[in-house]
């Protein structure tokens, strides 16, 4: 039964990193599904799927098995569920606009996924001066077809970190070199290119969690992989590209780990 689906999963162990994936979710309620008019494939494309593999090795963290489409866990409590195409996108994604027990029962997610959240983090921060929440996202750069141009690597980075809502000067001490480990990491054979605030800027509701509430303690690092490591409009991923953004998210946990300790 898809209802039987966990909201998120959530694992707890030692060390001052947390990593999550909360768009890597692709299972959708019985009562939200019957009422979507998008298809399983048009939701797979704009979700993150496989950015929950890539940050296992992290002992703490989050995956959340819910699609954003039910509820965007990134967007703030009002507009965590999808009412119009304009916020989704420009798709159309309801037969017509969710009814109020839709609405709540996407909220509800909202609201356990960020207590959930809150006391992990709480427990993180009552054992260690500061910590760091690696936000791991993963976005399109094929927007003109399967056949079409990809995005110019200008616009597109391999690696986008987002900042937008962290006091940047106050963790530079940590973002900037652990910005020039992810760039000089071993990613099958070649250095990704790694740029801050290019396509995406980490204005998610995450981030902006993490540094409201854990103001000095918390650092919250949006990481947008462009989906390079998959065929957007199949889905099919590239095994060994998992296996070493699997390996990258372990590399810049330890290293940032490492930063924390100093």
């Amino acid at each position: 039964m898809r209802d039987e689906i966990p909201w998120f999963q959530c694992q707890i162990g030692p060390g001052a990193v947390v990593a999550t994936a909360i768009h890597d979710g692709h299972a959708v309620g019985a009562a939200a599904l019957r009422a979507m008019a998008l298809g399983d494939d048009e939701r797979l494309r704009e979700e993150d799927p496989f950015t929950g593999q890539a940050i296992v090795d992290v002992p703490t963290h989050l995956i959340v098995n819910r699609s954003r489409f039910e509820v965007d866990l990134n967007r703030d409590r009002e507009s965590a569920v999808y009412r119009t195409a304009e916020q989704c996108w420009g798709l159309e994604l309801w037969h017509e606009e969710p009814n109020d027990a839709l609405v709540e029962a996407g909220l509800a997610i909202h609201d356990a996924y960020y207590a959930q959240l809150a006391a992990v983090l709480d427990g993180v921060a009552a054992r260690k001066p500061r910590f760091v929440l690696l936000d791991v996202h993963s976005y399109n750069h094929r927007r003109d077809g399967p056949d079409g141009a990809p995005t110019d690597q200008v616009e597109a980075p391999d690696i986008n970190i987002g900042t937008f809502s962290m006091p940047r000067e106050e963790w530079a001490f940590l973002l900037d070199p652990l910005i020039d480990a992810m760039r000089d990491f071993d990613f099958n054979g070649r250095k990704l290119d790694v740029r801050e605030n290019i396509a995406f800027q980490g204005k998610g509701e995450q981030t902006r969690f993490v540094h409201d509430r854990y103001p000095s303690v918390g650092c919250a690092i949006a990481i947008e992989f462009k989906k390079f490591f998959m065929d957007e409009w199949t889905g099919q991923p590239d095994d060994s590209e998992l296996a070493a953004m699997r390996a990258f998210i372990g590399h810049v946990a330890a290293e940032a780990g490492r930063l924390l300790a100093r």
